[in-house]
């Protein structure tokens, strides 16, 4: 690989609180399509393809374990393949997982440039994105580490700034002078007026080696560690898991604090590009078409008196009458109101559930697996009721239960089933039952997805009386 190919390094760890209930902990809001059909995640690749001359679109992503599947598909549904696929088993915050890619990037070629970005940003002018880091290159070869500056139309409170050695007006690449905290509404107006600072925007260019050389000589503790979890990293089908106990002796430091507030290397691109870092739903709003009463909706939603409000209705109709400056959220298992000047304050609610231990934190009603979904339709004392989707080839589990017994009742498709050492093929209205302690297993063998009606009933229902023998997804 030449030493000035560009390998784009994508973080997908994060949780996005702040958009609960539409995001939760098992699919947060990169994995969601908040503005049109594609994911974040993949807006982020698609706003890339640009940057390769030959088509070719070969990013290295760093994702949470739980995540994996989830990433591998999305990516597949746009035809990206990422050159690695690295799972942490910890999250240790944005200097690790960035210190890892760098390892992996040098064993991959000559010395990389190292474009990393956040997973669920938006941009209005993606041009102007690409061309900023055409101008951040030239200084990345020079060895320098690059950061993003988001040139301020407003004094935003929520986000770090950076003050240059210049001006952002010249649109051209400076020094950095120094990074600073998120400052109060007084202090973020002079930020903006002086011309001087910037948002934070989190993304970088760099040189491999250059970062690897800052991070030896400012935390090397966190380089060694970083090196052992990869040298004792495992391949598992498609992604490569760094080792738990050496990754977890990483400090959890962001590359902020790890690197750039400490290096005399680090250099700032102006970008004004319509960035959103979609921090909360009062951003999702703002990236919305509005009508003329400022409403954002999506979904079955009807208003009548309503101003500057953003709806989103996913499973029935939702309704606003006579109200202003509010977000509401409907999911199939929750509902978020909330005046749109609170919606960085959501994460205080996803905190409390966490606390109580509900499943609405990290959860949604449909849960997504490697080979589909099921959603779960009702749930009694004794009894479940599951509408289960299996995707074409797709085989769940080898498995037994405990505590349960299954029905399945195919509405669509055909089944493989094996109950026992009885194997049969059960389509539209047919169904097989599963008496507990019997190991059985159930596949697609069609082109069609596979649609069936599964009821539990016994004394315990958890997700976790399964017992795997065998699973072509690496889970047993």
């Amino acid at each position: 690989m030449h030493s000035e190919s560009i390998i784009p390094v994508i973080l997908s760890g994060g949780t996005g609180t702040r958009l609960w209930p539409l995001s939760r902990s098992l699919r947060p809001k990169q994995f969601l399509s908040l503005t049109g059909k594609e994911s974040l995640f993949q807006l982020t690749l698609e706003r890339l393809r640009p940057l390769n001359t030959d088509g070719q679109l070969a990013p290295i992503v760093v994702a949470n374990d739980d995540h994996r599947f989830l990433v591998a598909e999305q990516c597949r549904e746009i035809g990206v393949h990422p050159s690695k696929l690295i799972l942490e088993p910890t999250a240790r915050n944005t200097a690790p997982a960035i210190a890892v890619a760098a390892i992996a990037a040098m064993e991959q070629g000559a010395d990389p440039l190292l474009l990393v970005l956040p997973s669920d940003h938006l941009f209005s002018n993606p041009q102007a994105f690409i061309e900023a880091a055409g101008l951040a290159k030239v200084e990345a070869l020079k060895g320098a580490l690059v950061t993003f500056g988001i040139v301020p139309d407003y004094p935003e409170t929520g986000y770090g700034y950076i003050r240059a050695s210049g001006s952002f007006a010249s649109g051209k690449a400076m020094a950095v002078a120094q990074f600073v905290e998120k400052p109060n509404q007084e202090t973020a107006q002079q930020y903006v007026d002086s011309g001087n600072y910037a948002w934070n925007s989190g993304m970088f260019l760099f040189k491999a080696s250059s970062l690897l050389a800052e991070l030896a000589q400012y935390d090397p503790v966190m380089l060694d560690a970083c090196k052992a979890a990869w040298q004792a990293s495992k391949v598992d089908l498609d992604f490569t898991r760094l080792d738990k106990a050496a990754f977890a002796k990483c400090p959890s430091q962001s590359i902020d604090y790890a690197v750039m507030e400490k290096t005399q290397k680090a250099v700032v691109v102006p970008l004004d590009a319509g960035w959103n870092d979609v921090g909360a739903w009062s951003s999702v709003w703002q990236v919305q078409e509005q009508d003329r009463a400022g409403n954002a909706t999506r979904g079955d939603v009807m208003l009548e008196n309503a101003k500057n409000s953003y709806v989103h209705a996913d499973h029935r109709l939702v309704t606003l009458l006579g109200v202003e400056d509010l977000i509401v959220v409907e999911t199939s298992d929750a509902v978020l109101v909330a005046h749109k000047n609170a919606s960085q304050d959501v994460k205080k609610i996803v905190d409390r559930l966490k606390k109580e231990q509900r499943s609405e934190a990290d959860l949604h009603r449909e849960v997504f697996r490697p080979w589909g979904s099921y959603d779960s339709i009702d749930i009694g004392q004794r009894y479940q009721v599951k509408r289960i989707t299996v995707k074409p080839g797709a085989k769940l589990s080898v498995q037994m239960h405990h505590h349960r017994a299954e029905h399945w009742i195919v509405v669509s498709g055909t089944a493989k089933v094996r109950v026992g050492d009885v194997e049969q093929m059960i389509t539209e209205n047919q169904s097989v039952y599963i008496p507990i302690g019997d190991i059985h297993s159930l596949e697609n063998p069609g082109k069609v997805n596979l649609e069936l009606i599964e009821v539990q009933s016994g004394s315990y229902l958890g997700e976790d009386d399964i017992v795997r023998f065998e699973d072509k997804y690496g889970r047993a």
